[in-house]
Order: structure tokens, then sequence, then C-alpha cells
């Protein structure tokens, strides 16, 4: 597979996206100037405890408070927040993690009224991007990405990837990291690690032990915002880079010379794959990314053969329906096509749920099966091609009514990229001229054409629409014009005018306007 990364720049900040076999498969914007993301880690004040949710709003510097419940505290909650209390009130206390380790983890089913109170500080990190009406969800268990490796402060847990399934390498990871941290610290293994050598994956840890001790410092100084996650562009290399990639293409040369000196860094001998873009012709149009964008951002989206899917928004959730356009079937076959159908549009979805990052309850609805056992085709289709996606999700079987239910973990508000252009007709008004007045116009430039120009022959081109009706009648439109004009005219439908505009030309086709 032929994976690449294009990175385009423009004033709102950066555009990415991934490719796979030049396909469009992955969007990401990076808003410049942008005050949050996720990861970013605060000092937030309790502003209010509500019981009946075990939850507890929180006030971390921006419009709407944050919402923090109570399974995301963490069950080291009470020794994390006694060394963010001790720092925040003496900055020379021993900032050394180990020390803190004198409270038992909190129950699993508490109540967060037992934990936190009104105007209490507590560190959080941002989970969940504000999405519609609602704030941040945050969370109190603080962890730190890296390339092979999740930091985790407060726990001594080393746990490892699932997807690496090797017994050997696991234990050998397990063992690495176990020797190498100190006491009060966590790790988790991230798919990355396989294979790796020790002293890459060493880097990646010390250098994570590092941006924790630039945190203690940060609360020692009373600062608002203790960390703050790297671009959204070095982010996405972080999670994705490996061995598969082609190439990574940037446009901007201050981000090419970041994210070459950050991959010389996680990745040794991989920074050839970085090629600066310096072409006159926008990179996005270059690599066909932008007919793309335009395609797979509307409502109906096309994916061969005639067939589409209709992607619609809802308050509670998305509804996907698939339909099999104008394609015939017999009888015979129809049973085999439709699960055709029914197998590309599981691609499709796929593909376009992981594009557009839609997230929360996704319900599918797919052309009606009879065949148990094709619904089970579909069923395993469908989980295979959404292996790819990253983002936590869980599809369940056909329902009866031939419905599928998939569940995708929301962390941002889904991509929504205008793909609609003004029309030409109302200039996007809405509203155009009544079209009994286009003959009045035409009869305007007739007068005009007869008194000033002194033509004999003209040739009057319309739409179909407008051509249709001026010769509909016995006597038409056209006949009583030659009769009042005394010249002979020719009317031609053209498919290219809209449906107000029309054209008049001599015989030899020059455009008698333009006088």
């Amino acid at each position: 597979m032929k994976r690449n990364l294009i990175i385009q720049s423009s004033t709102q900040g950066l555009d990415i996206a991934l490719i796979e076999d030049d396909k469009l498969v992955e969007f990401h914007q990076d808003v410049a100037n942008k005050e949050y993301q996720v990861g970013d880690i605060y000092i937030g004040k309790v502003k209010k405890v509500l019981p009946g949710l075990n939850a507890a709003f929180i006030d971390i510097g921006y419009e709407k408070n944050a919402f923090l419940h109570y399974h995301d505290l963490g069950p080291q909650f009470k020794n994390i927040n006694s060394f963010t209390q001790k720092v925040l009130i003496n900055s020379e206390v021993d900032k050394r993690i180990e020390k803190y380790k004198g409270y038992k983890e909190i129950p699993k089913n508490g109540t967060i009224d037992k934990v936190l109170n009104v105007g209490q500080n507590l560190a959080v990190q941002i989970i969940k991007e504000p999405i519609s009406t609602k704030g941040h969800r945050i969370s109190a268990e603080l962890t730190l990405a890296g390339r092979y490796i999740v930091l985790m402060p407060f726990s001594d847990a080393v746990s490892i990837s699932k997807k690496i399934r090797n017994k050997k390498e696991r234990k050998r990871l397990t063992n690495i990291f176990t020797d190498l941290k100190p006491d009060n610290f966590g790790v988790i293994i991230r798919t990355a690690a396989e294979e790796r050598q020790v002293h890459l994956l060493e880097r990646d840890f010390r250098s994570l032990l590092k941006r924790w001790e630039n945190i203690t410092k940060n609360l020692s100084l009373n600062k608002t915002k203790l960390f703050s996650e790297f671009n959204k562009a070095t982010t996405i290399i972080r999670d994705i880079l490996n061995d598969s990639f082609n190439s990574i293409i940037i446009d901007d040369k201050d981000t090419y010379e970041e994210i070459k000196t950050y991959v010389e860094k996680i990745l040794p001998n991989h920074d050839l794959i970085i090629k600066f873009y310096n072409d006159k012709e926008a990179v996005f149009k270059k690599y066909n990314i932008e007919k793309q964008l335009k395609s797979l951002f509307g409502k109906i989206i096309n994916f061969g053969r005639g067939a589409y899917l209709v992607v619609e928004k809802t308050e509670a959730m998305y509804v996907v329906d698939i339909n099999s356009g104008s394609k015939n079937t017999h009888e015979s076959n129809r049973e085999d096509n439709v699960l055709k159908v029914n197998l590309e549009a599981a691609d499709e979805i796929a593909r376009i749920l992981r594009l557009r990052d839609i997230g929360g309850l996704i319900v599918v609805d797919f052309i009606d099966m009879k065949k148990p056992e094709n619904r089970r085709t579909l069923f395993e289709k469908m989980k295979t091609a959404m292996r790819s996606d990253r983002t936590q999700h869980l599809c369940l079987p056909l329902s009866k009514f031939g419905l599928m239910e998939i569940t995708r973990q929301r962390v941002k508000p889904a991509i929504e990229l205008a793909n609609s252009e003004t029309c030409p007709v109302c200039k996007g008004s809405g509203e155009i001229k009544p079209t009994i007045l286009v003959i009045d116009d035409i009869e305007h430039s007739l007068n005009f054409i007869k008194s000033e120009l002194k033509v004999r022959e003209i040739v009057i081109k319309v739409h179909p629409f407008v051509y249709t009706y001026l010769k509909r009648k016995l006597i038409s439109t056209r006949l009583n014009w030659m009769l009042k004009y005394k010249m002979r005219i020719r009317i031609k439908s053209s498919e290219v005018l809209q449906l107000i505009d029309y054209e008049i030309c001599d015989k030899k086709g020059k455009d008698l306007e333009e006088f």
C-alpha cells in the first residue's frame, strides 16, 4: 500500500491529508491560533459539583466550563491532587512523585461530592473538544503520549498494546520498561514500539520524563496552562508514521523544517521521505485531493456503478442510506447484486467515517437482503473495513430491518467542509427573474436590433425550456416576431445557457448584444 501525507498551508492554518493508494482516507485541520487541543493540561477550579450526575463543572479559562465525570478522576486522584496542592502552595516542595503515595485508590463506584469541593484547584487534561452546546470533556488522570509509549504519572502499571501479539516481543518490551521506569510512573507500550531498538525506546521515555518535569515547573510557577500538545501535523506523524510511508509532502518552509527535525529524532533515516513542495500549483490540486474533498463531504456520495450513499446528520445521530441507483438487475441474481453493492458500500462508509471524523451513533440502512449468510458476510466485511480506523468503534450485526448500528468515539466535532458553489443564475440570492419576463427581454433586444443595427437575419440561442415555449403554439412566437420585425429569425436550443439567459447573433455568429 502506498501511503503519503500531504500538508498544505493556508491563512487559517494547516490542512493535512492522508492518502492510501491515491485515495483520501483522513483529513485534519490545524487551525492557526487555536488556544486548546486534546491532550493539553490545565489547572482548573471546581465551579459546581452535581451529585445527581456524579460529575462537576470545572473552569479552565474558557467561556464554557469543562465537564468532569467521577469515572474520569482516575484511581490515583487523591495522590495526584495532594501533589498538586502542595506544589501550588509551596514551589520549593520536593517534586519527586514517588514521595506521594499516601492515599489509597478512590472507589470505582464512589460519588464525586466526597472527593471534590467547590473552589478546589486540580490538574486536568482535555480529552474531548467542545461539541455543539457542550464544553470540553476533561480527565484528572494525566497521560503524556510519546512515539512508542504513553507515560502515566502516579501509576505503577506496565501494559502493552494488544496488537503486539508475539509473546517473546511482549516480554522483551515489558522487561525494558519495568527496569527503566521510576516508582510511581506507569507506562502503556504502543504498537509502534514493536521490534524497536532499546536506545530509541529509552530516548522516547526520557523525553516524556523531561516533559513531566516541565509540567511540575509550570505548576510551581502557578501557570494556568501546564502543558500544550504539539501542533496537529506533528501529532499525526507521531501517531501514524511507520515504514509503510512513501513520502510526507509539505508546502510551508517552517512546517517542513519543524517536521524534518522531529522525524530525525523519532525515526532516524526516515527524514529522506520528507519533501518540500515549491510548485506554483496548489499541492492539494496537484495530488487530486481538492476534487476528492469536494466529492466526499457532500450529502450524496457516489461510489461506483451508479450506486451512492446519502449521509444526513440529526441532533442525535448520523444516518447513512445506501441506494443502488439506476442499476437494473434481474430478479434471479438480485440477491448477489445487492450483496455486491452493500459490500462496496461498507468500504466507502468506513472511509467516510474516518475521513470526516464522524463520531457518536451512526445508523446505516443497507439494501435489504433475504439470505442470512449474506447478512453475516456484510457484517464481517464492515468490521474488516473499520479495522484501519484508529478511533475506538463498535459495529453491531444487522437488525431484522436491515439496519446496522455503529458507534465511534467522538473526541471533536465532525469535519464539515463547504462543498457548494454560488448559483450562476441567482448569484446566491435564491431568487431569479420571473421566466415569463425573458420573452419580454428578447423582444426589447429585437426592437433595438431592428431599429439601430438594421440586421436582416438573426439567430437566437436560448435554454431548451425556453426553446420549447417559443415553438409550442400553432403560430409560434418566432413567426410572430418575424412578421412584426420583418427579418428572418432562427431559434436554437443551447444546454450551455442558464434558464433566463439568451444570446442573439447574426448569421455569421457575431454577438449582436455587444453593440
